[in-house]
């Protein structure tokens, strides 16, 4: 790659200081290319990828099929009003549904979209017999506009934007009595993630799912399950749920959906996507044949590459090196939490300083709740980065000062 072909990291950060609001904290880094679990920089360095595309690049920055997909759908049509039939849309939610519980699909852009439809086709659902609250789980993430905002139960993301939107309740995650005590003839739906990821990789206790499931069957109230990085391949399994016998009545999913492409979905049993009638939501650009091109390259590369099996080899790799490092650092490693390629390493103190370790050394690594390293790495790394990327989050660990 020849550098000079692209703006220096310097000229281009200082554009987007004149240009760009500056709501995001950002590396000093421009990317400018990446392959696999690989991503190169302006000035022509390396990094190994740990979090491609924030969990986006579930298979690789630009993974081939879906690259070629692309190409092929930009010459052909690049948008198509939702008031007309797409084949590949209609193709799309067919493979989804298959591969899910059979339900229908409203496509959108988005996790925080489709959590937003989630959320009113619940309240339209359950509107006329008094149903309109929305329970979710504390430490949750369901995304950054008002309802999905309002949904995220930490008071973090909320400071600032108050009022929020009215009649949500919080329950602790992962408590099945709490649960009981809130979920009542007045709840829509209860919502959750399969596994809690911005909030720290938790994974709940066996049974936990499949008790919320009994809960809602039992009050009438709506399953959503949030799988918007759990989704399509990230546990070895298409969904998170079907690790579990828990099956929701309404799921979202975005991120890894189009393998990398802008692009979200919910799913809902057909009884209750009903309710959703013409006029009652949209998206512009929901289901464009561009994205749903992608996505059905990237069920392709899963399936051709038997990747949802790699997923659980992935997790065992990272298992065994992190293994290690709590064996020589009982003391710094708290707590080691894996599904797939969902990986959660947590230490006893703060994080931070392991993330900007690991990118002098050119691994690219993500810490969330302060203490958590957590990985998401793509389905497409070898045994090989694995390895290297362990060595230098092991070398970078072992220089924290002791507990």
């Amino acid at each position: 790659m020849n550098p000079k072909a692209h703006p220096t990291s310097a000229e281009t950060i200082a554009q987007f200081e004149r240009y760009v609001i500056p709501n995001y904290r950002r590396f000093p880094v421009t990317l400018v290319r990446g392959e696999g679990s690989l991503i190169w920089d302006a000035e022509g360095r390396q990094y190994l990828d740990f979090f491609p595309g924030w969990g986006c690049n579930l298979i690789g920055h630009c993974p081939p099929r879906v690259v070629e997909a692309v190409r092929e759908q930009v010459g052909q049509l690049i948008h198509v009003p939702n008031t007309w039939y797409m084949e590949s849309q209609g193709q799309f939610a067919q493979a989804l549904s298959e591969r899910s519980f059979g339900g229908q699909c409203f496509f959108c852009n988005s996790g925080t979209e489709a959590n937003e439809a989630a959320i009113k086709l619940a309240r339209v659902h359950g509107h006329a017999a008094g149903r309109t609250r929305i329970v979710t789980a504390f430490g949750g993430f369901h995304g950054r506009t008002y309802a999905a905002l309002t949904a995220t139960a930490q008071p973090k993301y909320h400071a600032g934007f108050e009022p929020m939107v009215p009649d949500f309740s919080y329950i602790p995650y992962d408590d099945l009595e709490a649960a009981a005590t809130v979920i009542d003839h007045r709840t829509a739906a209860v919502m959750v993630e399969p596994i809690q990821g911005e909030g720290g990789v938790r994974i709940p206790s066996p049974g936990y799912l499949e008790g919320l499931r009994a809960l809602c069957d039992e009050r009438g109230a709506l399953l959503i399950l949030d799988e918007v990085q759990t989704g399509l391949g990230r546990t070895g399994r298409w969904f998170g749920y079907q690790l579990t016998e828990a099956v929701p009545d309404i799921l979202t999913c975005a991120k890894a959906l189009a393998g990398g492409v802008a692009c979200g979905v919910m799913m809902a049993k057909t009884e209750i996507a009903a309710a959703l009638k013409p006029g009652l939501h949209a998206s512009t650009f929901g289901g464009n044949p561009i994205a749903c091109r992608a996505g059905l390259a990237t069920i392709e590369t899963i399936e051709e590459d038997r990747l949802l099996a790699r997923a659980e080899s992935i997790g065992a790799r990272f298992n065994c090196h992190f293994e290690s490092l709590r064996s020589a650092f009982p003391d710094l490693v708290r707590n080691i939490r894996i599904r797939g390629v969902m990986i959660g390493l947590e230490l006893a103190v703060d994080a931070t300083p392991v993330l900007s370790g690991c990118l002098e050394r050119q691994l690219l690594i993500n810490v969330t709740q302060g203490t958590v390293i957590r990985l998401l790495p793509s389905l497409t790394i070898t045994d090989a980065e694995i390895d290297q990327g362990c060595e230098i989050l092991t070398e970078v660990i072992r220089h924290l000062p002791p507990v």
